[in-house]
């Protein structure tokens, strides 16, 4: 009987000790995981991408999704404008990728510059989650009373080929909340030092 009450106490106390870390070491545990198995949502085609800003940080919208450009770690060193033959491009690392002709350019009206996939190039974006959440009991919101429950990372990619063989590969990372009774929220919550752009690649 002793041995049994043992053994119920340490699977208690080692149960309890699990809860814990979830809880309080749950966002770093997802993100590990993430780095090796994450669940794809939706891929889909690049029907346009567009672009707000000064060159610099600022905004790309892609198909109806608006991906941030502020707040980019110095090492990714990303800018955004136009060619000499007048195409929209990113530039990283000293490498220009260039996205396609320009269908808009009244920048100074307000108006975004735009372009769309030239033909033959692969350009998709894909959305992606963490398979793991983590519960999140001692988040307050005593503005509103609602608090999330539960948070998950989502992922935005573009993964873009062109026809030359030239690849482009950009990552963004949200935080995404679960509200009891109403589900999953829009994913584009943000957290200093953990959202935002997090990798960019060009590759020949």
């Amino acid at each position: 009987m002793r041995r049994i009450l043992i053994l119920l106490v340490t699977l208690a106390v080692g149960a309890a000790a699990l809860a814990a870390l979830w809880i309080f070491r749950g966002r770093e545990i997802s993100s590990f995981i993430d780095r090796y198995w994450t669940v794809e949502t939706r891929s889909a085609p690049i029907q346009s991408i567009g672009y707000e800003g000064s060159g610099t940080g600022g905004i790309l919208i892609v198909n109806d999704v608006s991906l941030s450009l502020n707040d980019v770690r110095s090492d990714l060193s990303l800018s955004v404008g136009t060619t000499k033959d007048n195409q929209l491009a990113l530039a990283t690392s000293g490498k220009v990728f260039p996205l396609g002709p320009l269908t808009s350019t009244s920048e100074d009206t307000g108006e975004r510059l735009a372009t769309v996939p030239p033909l033959g190039d692969q350009a998709f974006l894909a959305i992606r989650h963490s398979v793991l959440s983590w519960p999140t009991p001692l988040d307050l919101n005593f503005m509103t009373g609602q608090s999330p429950s539960w948070k998950r990372h989502i992922y935005y990619e573009i993964r873009w080929k062109k026809s030359s063989g030239a690849n482009l590969e950009m990552l963004w990372r949200y935080e995404q909340f679960f509200y009891p009774g109403n589900g999953w929220a829009s994913g584009f919550m943000t957290r200093q030092g953990s959202t935002g752009l997090i990798r960019i690649e060009r590759k020949e």
